[in-house]
């Protein structure tokens, strides 16, 4: 498996950098969904660091994933693969990317204009993005839950459409983003008998 992705797949930097941002924004989500019922104390207030923490990474290396891409490119599409899926695809990744830089620039918009410190694993501080400011960690806290949903959509539609190409087009589509992707191998043409 080569490092870098070529025209007909992904290579093992982009296919690490995709599970790894999956993993995480399972994670994430989770902790997001549940810390608001949490009773006040310092496990909420941890739950809350957790959440920000991951938030940072995912921020962190989906800039990075986009800053391989640029340097590594990606495959072409499938062959047979119409260009209105191609056009849509395109589309889907790009509002993905999008949306996994903005949310969590979201939460640190929201965390800033809340007053709260910004540790990334108790590691080291983050500078505040802006001043304390009610109006605009109501803001912050609308948009940042709006674009989770609006995320959570499009994971959706992008799961849905590489099952769609595995289990009905039988392509290579999910195939290639797999671990250790391998072309299933053609069978030769049937030979015919001699009499």
């Amino acid at each position: 498996m080569t490092l870098k992705n070529t025209t007909e797949r992904w290579g093992a930097v982009s296919k690490l950098f995709h599970w790894i941002i999956v993993a995480l924004l399972l994670v994430v989500a989770g902790i997001g969904l549940s810390m608001g019922d949490l009773p006040n104390g310092p496990r909420k207030i941890n739950v809350y660091a957790l959440h920000k923490a991951i938030g940072l990474t995912i921020l962190a290396l989906v800039a990075l994933r986009l800053a391989w891409r640029l340097y590594a490119g990606a495959p072409r599409a499938v062959d047979g693969t119409p260009p209105w899926q191609q056009r849509v695809a395109a589309i889907t990744h790009a509002a993905l990317y999008l949306l996994m830089l903005a949310i969590p620039l979201s939460g640190w918009v929201l965390n800033s204009a809340a007053g709260y410190p910004l540790q990334w694993f108790k590691l080291f501080n983050l500078p505040a993005l802006t001043g304390r400011d009610r109006e605009l960690q109501a803001m912050a806290e609308q948009a940042h839950a709006l674009m989770f949903w609006l995320l959570a959509l499009l994971v959706l539609a992008h799961v849905g459409a590489a099952l769609y190409h595995h289990l009905f087009r039988n392509d290579d589509t999910l195939r290639r983003m797999l671990p250790a992707w391998r072309r299933k191998p053609s069978l030769p043409p049937p030979q015919e008998s001699s009499p």
